[in-house]
Protein backbone atom coordinates (compact mmCIF):
# COMPACT_ATOMS: atom_id res chain seq x y z
CA UNK A 1 0.00 0.00 0.00
CA UNK A 2 1.26 3.52 -1.07
CA UNK A 3 -0.09 6.70 -0.16
CA UNK A 4 1.14 10.32 -1.23
CA UNK A 5 1.44 12.53 1.30
CA UNK A 6 3.96 14.89 0.22
CA UNK A 7 2.27 15.50 -3.23
CA UNK A 8 4.25 19.08 -3.64
CA UNK A 9 7.16 15.96 -4.01
CA UNK A 10 7.75 14.21 -6.82
CA UNK A 11 8.25 10.21 -6.65
CA UNK A 12 8.01 10.48 -2.72
CA UNK A 13 5.55 8.14 -1.60
CA UNK A 14 4.68 6.63 1.91
CA UNK A 15 4.51 3.03 1.85
CA UNK A 16 2.24 1.49 4.30
CA UNK A 17 1.96 -2.05 6.31
CA UNK A 18 -0.12 -4.08 8.19
CA UNK A 19 0.20 -6.44 11.22
CA UNK A 20 -0.85 -9.94 11.61
CA UNK A 21 -4.02 -10.48 13.77
CA UNK A 22 -3.42 -10.89 17.56
CA UNK A 23 -5.93 -10.57 20.60
CA UNK A 24 -7.39 -6.83 21.51
CA UNK A 25 -5.77 -6.08 24.44
CA UNK A 26 -8.51 -3.99 25.48
CA UNK A 27 -11.75 -6.06 24.88
CA UNK A 28 -12.44 -9.80 24.93
CA UNK A 29 -13.07 -11.70 22.21
CA UNK A 30 -11.92 -9.24 19.81
CA UNK A 31 -9.26 -9.09 17.27
CA UNK A 32 -6.43 -6.46 16.84
CA UNK A 33 -4.76 -5.60 13.60
CA UNK A 34 -3.33 -2.49 12.76
CA UNK A 35 -1.88 -0.28 9.68
CA UNK A 36 1.87 1.08 10.08
CA UNK A 37 4.19 3.54 8.50
CA UNK A 38 7.94 4.10 9.35
CA UNK A 39 8.81 7.66 10.03
CA UNK A 40 12.02 8.42 8.75
CA UNK A 41 15.14 11.17 9.95
CA UNK A 42 14.83 14.15 7.92
CA UNK A 43 12.67 17.69 7.75
CA UNK A 44 9.98 16.90 5.84
CA UNK A 45 9.00 13.95 8.16
CA UNK A 46 7.57 16.26 10.91
CA UNK A 47 4.96 17.48 7.71
CA UNK A 48 4.12 13.93 7.49
CA UNK A 49 3.98 12.97 11.14
CA UNK A 50 1.06 16.08 11.28
CA UNK A 51 -0.86 15.04 8.97
CA UNK A 52 -1.29 11.25 10.24
CA UNK A 53 -1.87 12.79 13.52
CA UNK A 54 -4.31 14.61 12.62
CA UNK A 55 -5.94 11.11 10.64
CA UNK A 56 -5.82 9.49 13.45
CA UNK A 57 -2.53 8.15 13.78
CA UNK A 58 -0.66 7.63 16.78
CA UNK A 59 3.19 7.04 17.52
CA UNK A 60 5.34 4.28 18.98
CA UNK A 61 8.58 4.99 18.50
CA UNK A 62 9.61 5.29 15.01
CA UNK A 63 6.20 4.48 13.93
CA UNK A 64 2.74 5.45 13.33
CA UNK A 65 0.18 3.18 13.64
CA UNK A 66 -3.74 3.06 13.60
CA UNK A 67 -6.47 0.18 14.26
CA UNK A 68 -7.55 -1.62 11.40
CA UNK A 69 -9.06 -4.63 12.74
CA UNK A 70 -11.70 -6.63 11.03
CA UNK A 71 -15.31 -5.98 11.86
CA UNK A 72 -14.92 -3.40 14.73
CA UNK A 73 -14.31 0.27 14.88
CA UNK A 74 -14.34 0.55 18.94
CA UNK A 75 -11.24 2.67 19.02
CA UNK A 76 -11.99 6.37 17.92
CA UNK A 77 -9.16 8.93 17.84
CA UNK A 78 -10.19 11.94 20.83
CA UNK A 79 -7.90 14.96 21.38
CA UNK A 80 -9.17 17.97 24.05
CA UNK A 81 -9.77 21.61 22.47
CA UNK A 82 -7.83 23.55 24.86
CA UNK A 83 -9.41 27.06 24.32
CA UNK A 84 -12.49 25.42 25.01
CA UNK A 85 -11.28 23.11 28.02
CA UNK A 86 -12.02 24.61 31.83
CA UNK A 87 -11.12 22.19 35.01
CA UNK A 88 -13.82 20.36 37.00
CA UNK A 89 -14.84 20.50 40.11
CA UNK A 90 -12.84 17.48 40.71
CA UNK A 91 -9.99 18.31 38.42
CA UNK A 92 -9.34 21.41 40.08
CA UNK A 93 -9.25 19.11 43.37
CA UNK A 94 -6.56 17.21 41.75
CA UNK A 95 -4.95 20.51 40.66
CA UNK A 96 -4.75 21.75 44.01
CA UNK A 97 -3.61 18.88 46.01
CA UNK A 98 -0.70 18.84 43.83
CA UNK A 99 0.19 22.66 43.68
CA UNK A 100 3.48 21.89 45.70
CA UNK A 101 4.91 20.15 42.43
CA UNK A 102 7.55 21.18 39.94
CA UNK A 103 7.03 20.55 36.53
CA UNK A 104 9.71 21.07 33.97
CA UNK A 105 10.46 19.80 30.56
CA UNK A 106 13.52 17.93 29.56
CA UNK A 107 15.16 16.71 26.64
CA UNK A 108 13.97 12.78 25.33
CA UNK A 109 16.74 11.12 26.88
CA UNK A 110 15.71 8.25 29.31
CA UNK A 111 17.86 7.94 32.41
CA UNK A 112 18.08 5.33 35.46
CA UNK A 113 15.39 7.27 37.48
CA UNK A 114 12.75 7.52 34.50
CA UNK A 115 13.59 3.34 34.10
CA UNK A 116 13.15 2.61 37.27
CA UNK A 117 9.57 4.82 38.00
CA UNK A 118 8.51 3.16 34.91
CA UNK A 119 9.04 -0.29 36.22
CA UNK A 120 7.20 0.97 39.19
CA UNK A 121 4.50 1.99 37.37
CA UNK A 122 4.12 -1.25 34.97
CA UNK A 123 3.99 -3.55 37.95
CA UNK A 124 1.67 -1.72 40.43
CA UNK A 125 -0.75 -0.94 36.75
CA UNK A 126 0.09 -2.79 33.94
CA UNK A 127 1.82 -6.04 34.94
CA UNK A 128 -0.33 -8.32 32.95
CA UNK A 129 -0.29 -5.68 29.84
CA UNK A 130 2.15 -5.98 26.44
CA UNK A 131 4.38 -3.91 28.46
CA UNK A 132 5.22 -5.47 31.28
CA UNK A 133 8.48 -7.66 29.59
CA UNK A 134 9.78 -4.49 28.44
CA UNK A 135 13.59 -4.43 29.23
CA UNK A 136 15.87 -1.41 30.17
CA UNK A 137 17.05 -1.05 26.07
CA UNK A 138 13.13 -1.67 24.95
CA UNK A 139 12.54 1.62 27.54
CA UNK A 140 15.58 3.69 26.10
CA UNK A 141 14.56 3.06 22.78
CA UNK A 142 10.71 3.67 23.37
CA UNK A 143 12.00 7.10 24.73
CA UNK A 144 14.94 8.62 22.57
CA UNK A 145 14.54 6.98 19.74
CA UNK A 146 12.20 9.54 17.55
CA UNK A 147 12.30 11.42 14.76
CA UNK A 148 9.97 14.07 15.98
CA UNK A 149 9.90 17.17 18.36
CA UNK A 150 9.60 15.07 21.19
CA UNK A 151 10.56 15.82 25.30
CA UNK A 152 9.54 15.01 28.69
CA UNK A 153 7.33 16.82 31.04
CA UNK A 154 8.45 15.64 34.31
CA UNK A 155 6.67 16.21 37.94
CA UNK A 156 8.89 16.12 41.02
CA UNK A 157 8.12 17.07 44.59
CA UNK A 158 9.92 19.51 46.51
CA UNK A 159 11.94 17.36 47.59
CA UNK A 160 13.30 16.55 43.99
CA UNK A 161 11.61 13.22 43.40
CA UNK A 162 10.62 11.87 40.31
CA UNK A 163 6.49 11.32 40.44
CA UNK A 164 5.85 11.70 37.14
CA UNK A 165 6.81 11.66 33.16
CA UNK A 166 4.86 12.16 29.65
CA UNK A 167 6.43 11.43 26.84
CA UNK A 168 5.05 14.21 24.53
CA UNK A 169 5.14 14.79 20.75
CA UNK A 170 5.05 18.17 19.86
CA UNK A 171 2.44 18.87 16.41
CA UNK A 172 1.39 21.93 14.69
CA UNK A 173 -1.59 21.63 15.92
CA UNK A 174 -0.80 20.61 20.00
CA UNK A 175 0.73 18.01 21.85
CA UNK A 176 0.36 14.42 21.88
CA UNK A 177 1.01 12.37 24.86
CA UNK A 178 2.61 9.90 23.63
CA UNK A 179 3.22 7.60 27.03
CA UNK A 180 2.53 8.55 30.93
CA UNK A 181 4.23 7.05 33.62
CA UNK A 182 3.82 7.75 37.40
CA UNK A 183 4.76 7.00 41.26
CA UNK A 184 1.78 4.24 41.75
CA UNK A 185 2.47 4.63 45.46
CA UNK A 186 1.19 8.21 45.77
CA UNK A 187 -2.58 7.60 44.60
CA UNK A 188 -4.29 10.37 46.76
CA UNK A 189 -2.26 12.87 43.85
CA UNK A 190 -4.27 11.41 41.19
CA UNK A 191 -1.41 11.63 39.14
CA UNK A 192 -2.45 10.49 35.78
CA UNK A 193 -4.92 13.19 35.51
CA UNK A 194 -2.47 15.95 36.78
CA UNK A 195 -0.32 14.78 34.10
CA UNK A 196 -2.95 14.90 31.21
CA UNK A 197 -4.00 18.59 32.74
CA UNK A 198 -0.02 19.73 32.66
CA UNK A 199 -0.36 18.78 29.00
CA UNK A 200 -2.97 21.22 28.92
CA UNK A 201 -1.87 24.06 30.14
CA UNK A 202 1.38 23.61 27.97
CA UNK A 203 -0.32 23.68 25.17
CA UNK A 204 -2.19 26.96 26.21
CA UNK A 205 1.20 28.57 27.48
CA UNK A 206 2.36 27.25 23.66
CA UNK A 207 -0.55 28.12 21.99
CA UNK A 208 -1.10 25.33 20.39
CA UNK A 209 -5.03 24.62 19.78
CA UNK A 210 -5.06 20.51 20.88
CA UNK A 211 -3.92 17.54 23.24
CA UNK A 212 -3.97 14.30 21.75
CA UNK A 213 -4.98 11.49 23.98
CA UNK A 214 -4.44 8.80 21.45
CA UNK A 215 -7.52 6.36 21.42
CA UNK A 216 -10.56 6.10 23.33
CA UNK A 217 -12.62 3.01 23.83
CA UNK A 218 -15.97 2.81 25.57
CA UNK A 219 -16.43 -0.70 27.58
CA UNK A 220 -12.65 -0.43 28.21
CA UNK A 221 -11.78 0.50 31.84
CA UNK A 222 -7.87 1.07 30.67
CA UNK A 223 -9.54 3.83 28.76
CA UNK A 224 -12.18 4.92 30.58
CA UNK A 225 -10.98 7.77 32.14
CA UNK A 226 -10.00 9.87 28.66
CA UNK A 227 -13.72 10.29 28.30
CA UNK A 228 -13.72 12.63 31.82
CA UNK A 229 -12.06 15.09 30.38
CA UNK A 230 -14.79 17.51 28.49
CA UNK A 231 -14.92 18.78 26.07
CA UNK A 232 -13.04 16.39 23.78
CA UNK A 233 -13.32 15.93 20.21
CA UNK A 234 -13.59 12.51 18.28
CA UNK A 235 -12.34 11.93 14.79
CA UNK A 236 -15.35 10.52 12.45
CA UNK A 237 -15.84 9.92 8.86
CA UNK A 238 -16.32 13.73 8.43
CA UNK A 239 -13.96 15.14 10.64
CA UNK A 240 -13.02 15.95 14.46
CA UNK A 241 -16.43 16.44 16.52
CA UNK A 242 -17.21 16.53 19.79
CA UNK A 243 -17.47 13.33 21.16
CA UNK A 244 -21.20 13.19 23.06
CA UNK A 245 -21.59 13.15 26.68
CA UNK A 246 -21.96 9.62 27.88
CA UNK A 247 -24.34 8.93 31.13
CA UNK A 248 -21.58 8.83 33.55
CA UNK A 249 -22.34 8.02 37.75
CA UNK A 250 -21.62 11.31 39.52
CA UNK A 251 -18.27 12.67 39.07
CA UNK A 252 -15.74 10.75 41.00
CA UNK A 253 -11.56 11.70 40.76
CA UNK A 254 -10.03 8.81 38.37
CA UNK A 255 -6.83 6.50 40.49
CA UNK A 256 -5.09 7.39 36.91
Amino acid sequence: MSVDLQPRQRNVLRQFYTTGAAPCPYLDGRTERRVYTLLRRHPQECETFDRLSEAGFRRSQNLMYRPACPGCDACIPVRIPVDRFAPSRNERKVLHRNADLIVQEVPAVPTAEHWQLFRRYLSARHGDGGMANMTRIDFETMVGDWAVATVLLEGRDPSGRLLAVSLTDRLSSGLSGVYKFYEPDEPRRSLGTWTILQLIERARAQGLGHVYLGYWIAGSDKMDYKARFRPMEQLTPEGWVDLPEPALPPETVPAG
